[in-house]
């Protein structure tokens, strides 16, 4: 079993996150020694989003890429002519090993830590999109792999390099608001599904290995747009909803801003996961360990997804109304409006009206990763495993909540188990098809 984390590394990797932009400088001199030879796990869709954020830094060099539908990868060989394409990324790794610096993980969520696990028992740098795992054990495992390995690390919660996030920070952590007292998180996407998944089977498109993308997972028959392709976030034990798909964006923030660590209990009052599907319109309650910066010794922390909207007077607090997703940020003195893609407000307005929002520079989440490795083993990145590790057991224990609704899960963090309801402890890790797992999970 992983190491039980602690408080205390937590805050240590915030103060080394905060000082990363100075990395860009101390790699300019590698970046004219050398390329940073890539890889991709995954062709098509984030996957080729990731590649071409990527490809504008100097030293990219992409080598190969791994997509079990080989008709995916049609547009990244046009881009990319020399770049050697494999079905299997099993294949990929033990022929391109020696070829390879770093890598990334854009892959369906189930198979993103069976990849950059196998990744990191080769030596490469791991950048894995969000979320890191779909288990909390996966996520404990990657993080310790990645810091007992010295390797170079990212999440991709590329919105958290972002100007308008990291003001938002500095604005917390400075009391313009005051102590904060709750933290409100919502996004209108609605990545579940309320209905029985169709029966029977459709035939397999000829340049899809099914039984390759279904991975660790286990055997079904395959079904257009049920899973593959688009589909699967909305699926158990492939997906992890709307709150995995969008929570480590939104959780990340307030999260930071606040030195949270993780929640003691999580409840969810929306509806159950069904059919084998996530469900929309959830209402899920954290509460986490108060800081420094709350105002008292607990935090609400809320998400709410779909047609789910935060109460009115969460509304009230920021002007009277929200934006399709992102968060609200109370304190004793103020409220803070984020958007997840657009600039914070502070509110009431009036209160604020000669205060001007800070500005910080901005950070490009992909040329960090690559900038990284340039530097060297152990350089520590914004979003490295440790601290993505967090944010995303948080979020994978709401979504655990999601299968036990209107039932309040007190967590024990250290010992990694809920204590008051031992069937949710078999959410926390998962089996799996021994044939896709190089390395153990």
């Amino acid at each position: 079993m992983p190491s039980s984390l602690s408080r205390r590394r937590f805050l240590q990797e915030l103060t080394v996150a905060s000082a990363a932009l100075p990395l860009a400088a101390r790699a300019v001199q590698a970046q004219a020694a050398r390329k940073v030879r890539h890889a991709s796990f995954g062709a098509s869709g984030m996957a080729m989003s990731d590649i071409r954020s990527f490809s504008s830094h100097p030293a990219f060099d992409l080598v190969a890429v791994a997509d079990a539908d080989l008709s995916r990868t049609e547009q990244v060989k046009k881009l990319f002519p020399n770049v050697r394409v494999y079905q299997d990324w099993r294949e990929l790794l033990h022929k391109e090993a020696d070829n390879l610096d770093s890598v990334n993980v854009s892959t369906p969520d189930h198979m993103h830590a069976p990849i950059a696990m196998a990744a990191m028992s080769y030596g490469k740098h791991v950048y894995v999109q969000k979320p890191l795992a779909t288990t909390v054990r996966e996520t404990r495992m990657l993080a310790a792999a990645a810091r007992e390995k010295r390797l170079v690390s990212q999440m991709g919660i590329q919105i958290s390099s972002h100007p308008t996030q990291l003001a938002t920070e500095q604005m917390i952590r400075s009391g313009v608001i005051g102590k904060i007292t709750e933290v409100h998180t919502f996004c209108d996407k609605t990545w579940g599904d309320m209905s029985p998944i169709p029966a029977g089977s459709d035939p397999i498109p000829p340049m899809l290995d099914w039984d390759l993308w279904l991975g660790v997972s286990e055997k079904r028959p395959f079904k257009t747009d049920v899973y593959h392709p688009g589909n699967w976030r909305k699926r158990v034990g492939f997906g992890t909803g709307t709150l995995g798909d969008m929570g480590c964006h939104i959780f990340s923030t307030p999260i930071r801003g606040v030195n949270l660590y993780l929640p003691a209990s999580v409840t969810s009052y929306g509806p159950g996961a069904v059919y084998g599907n996530w469900p929309i319109d959830a209402k899920i309650k954290l509460v986490f360990p108060g800081t420094s910066l709350t105002a008292g010794s607990t935090l609400d922390f809320w998400w709410y997804d779909g047609a789910v909207r935060p109460p009115q007077n969460v509304a009230a607090a920021v002007g009277g109304t929200v934006p399709g997703s992102g968060a609200v940020i109370i304190g004793t003195d103020g409220a803070i409006l984020l958007p997840h893609i657009g600039p914070p407000t502070l509110h009431p307005a009036s209160t604020f009206a000669s205060r001007t929002v800070p500005t910080p520079a901005a950070r490009n989440h992909y040329h960090e990763f690559l900038d990284a490795v340039l530097t060297g083993p152990g350089t520590t990145c914004s979003a490295g495993f440790d601290y993505a590790q967090l944010v995303t057991e948080a979020v994978l224990l709401g979504s655990v909540a999601e299968h036990f609704p209107n039932e309040t899960l007190n967590y024990d963090p250290a010992a990694m188990r809920v204590t008051s309801q031992a069937a949710a402890n078999k959410w926390l890790q998962r089996s799996f098809r021994k044939k896709y797992l190089l390395t153990r999970l």
